[in-house]
């Protein structure tokens, strides 16, 4: 098996029995979810019986559960997650519908989020803006040029949804799910950038020692107010992006939130630097750059790993091949099971024995449902299933290690 199973656990979920039937090619109601919990929950030790529920066996909570060495309530709260992962693949047995009008209604909360966000932004960059040029703080500064691009990133991840809604399949014929993580790399690279801007202008008012001019009371007030109102905005934004389950409006979020840190950071620092010591401005702005630099850097860290193939951890590979057993009875084998980051969601191969002498409509008809139920699962983008009736041979696809001379 391919693509991380040599990372299953040690001790199986299939009975005596069950492995045996799987060895040859038996697959029955034996290893269905069912089975396994009843075999999985009858060998468990006291000391872990005493942590779940016998009405919600698979909402586990160990935190009160004493006598578990280093390693146990990891080891156990995974395989409990597998559980749950394999009654979700049983659930797709029932039939399968969208229901299309509370999709609508989720696509206009989450436009309505990112509206909302945008602007708010506009609003917000004005008066801190004005706060800046009143006060002469550069920790108020550095909270402003966070805002700047607010309305670029905001730009950049609206046309991101809206590239991702309108698509060409004769241009794009897999879709433009990949353009939300292109887009979120570019804002996030766009806040490092400017972190490191700040950064750098914060040491030169350090090194050239030269302390900004005092506020007036005046001054003091009008930076109290917009900072504060700024940071309660922002609050109450962060609050209503947080749980969404877009990806885009949660990049919002992460934003909002980033504002309401350096808002409060930026104004303590700039009054404390006002009334005590005038390095402490700069200072923390120092601070809200390095804290800027390294949430947004991890950030594009992230989005581009999901670019560029990265392997599906072994408890996705484990459903996979869950799923693939439980599929048919005329499945023998499975060679190959293989899923990779290609964008936000997985791409899928599988490799799957059927008998030789198989009529094509069959094995046809198989694989294509195999497909189907594959790219029903949320964290599958698109399946490919390769039907083959023996595996003895070599992979059918080589891995390249460097481009073609022709294109590199």
């Amino acid at each position: 098996m391919e693509g991380g199973l040599n990372h299953m656990i040690k001790t199986p979920f299939l009975s005596c029995e069950d492995e045996r039937a799987s060895k040859h090619g038996l697959v029955g109601s034996s290893n269905s979810v069912a089975a396994m919990k009843c075999d999985f929950f009858s060998k468990l030790p006291d000391k872990v019986r005493s942590g779940f529920d016998p009405e919600a066996p698979f909402h586990l909570n160990l935190s009160k559960t004493t006598g578990l060495i280093e390693g146990e309530r990891e080891y156990y709260e995974k395989q409990f997650a597998t559980l749950r992962s394999f009654e979700e693949v049983d659930s797709l047995e029932s039939p399968h519908v969208i229901d299309e009008e509370e999709d609508r209604k989720e696509q206009a909360q989450h436009e309505r989020a990112m509206n909302i966000s945008n602007w708010a932004n506009i609003f917000l960059l004005a008066f801190k803006v004005y706060a800046t040029l009143q006060s002469g703080s550069l920790s108020i500064a550095a909270s402003t040029l966070d805002s700047l691009p607010d309305l670029m990133a905001g730009g950049i991840l609206w046309f991101t949804h809206l590239s991702m809604k309108n698509i060409n399949i004769y241009k794009y014929p897999i879709g433009k799910l990949r353009v939300q993580p292109v887009g979120i790399v570019v804002f996030a690279a766009v806040m490092a950038t400017l972190g490191f801007q700040v950064l750098v202008q914060a040491l030169e008012q350090l090194i050239k020692d030269k302390p900004s001019e005092k506020m007036i009371s005046e001054n003091l007030i009008w930076l109290y107010a917009i900072m504060l109102t700024a940071t309660g905005v922002k609050f109450v934004l962060w609050c209503y992006c947080r749980s969404s389950g877009n990806t885009i409006v949660r990049a919002y979020a992460k934003d909002h939130y980033f504002d309401v840190v350096t808002n409060l950071v930026g104004l303590v620092a700039a009054v404390l630097g006002d009334i005590f010591c005038w390095w402490i401005d700069p200072v923390g702005a120092i601070i809200l750059a390095f804290y800027t630099i390294s949430n947004w850097s991890g950030t594009v860290l992230e989005n581009a790993v999901s670019l560029v193939g990265q392997s599906a951890p072994p408890q996705v590979l484990q459903k996979l091949t869950y799923l693939i057993l439980r599929h048919h009875s005329l499945i023998r084998r499975v060679d190959t099971v293989r899923a990779y980051t290609f964008g936000v969601l997985y791409f899928v191969e599988v490799d799957i024995e059927l008998p030789e002498d198989l009529p094509l409509k069959e094995a046809h008809a198989i694989g294509e449902s195999l497909q189907i139920k594959i790219e029903e699962l949320p964290e599958v983008e698109r399946a490919f299933v390769h039907l083959d009736y023996e595996c003895d041979h070599k992979p059918e696809h080589s891995v390249l290690s460097r481009l073609p001379s022709s294109h590199a």
